[in-house]
């Protein structure tokens, strides 16, 4: 064996063990991180919803939607689909759901494109982006989707 091949074995051996342990604590940790930030929102309109609502109606342009359905829907979806992502139940469509939240949130606010507001537009991307790779990646191990599934299997 060159020292190629035993490079490239270790490489592998190495790759599958932080698969197995890491990759689903880091998954945790990203489903944990994107539920706050969407949870924290949602904590913030509801403390207020008449500013909310104003806020719906004047400064935000959500197309299609009268102003009250898409503070509520809004709100609705920052409240409880974080909760899903956390638990790591229906993680998919859970992630599915914030993304939509976050795409409406950065085609409804216009300011988030000016140059006074950066940092909040990359905030959206980053955030997009996680919710993206829970869409294609799962929720991992550590997640009620996996648990459930295991239940199912065992008793066919």
């Amino acid at each position: 064996m060159n020292i190629i091949q035993f490079a490239a074995g270790l490489e592998y051996e190495i790759g599958n063990r932080m698969q197995r342990w890491v990759q689903p604590l880091a998954l945790l940790a990203l489903r944990c991180f994107v539920a706050w930030q969407f949870l924290k929102a949602g904590l913030l309109k509801v403390q207020d919803w008449a500013l909310t609502l104003s806020l719906f109606r004047e400064e935000y342009q959500v197309p299609l939607l009268p102003p009250e359905l898409a503070a509520l829907l809004g709100s609705g979806g920052e409240l409880i689909l974080p909760l899903f992502l956390i638990a790591g139940l229906f993680c998919r469509p859970a992630a599915c759901g914030l993304l939509m939240v976050n795409l409406m949130a950065v085609i409804s606010y216009p300011v988030l494109w000016t140059f006074d507001c950066p940092a909040a537009i990359r905030d959206h991307f980053y955030w997009g982006g996680i919710l993206l790779l829970l869409v294609v990646v799962g929720a991992g191990r550590l997640s009620m989707d996996v648990y459930f599934k295991s239940l199912t299997s065992r008793s066919n």
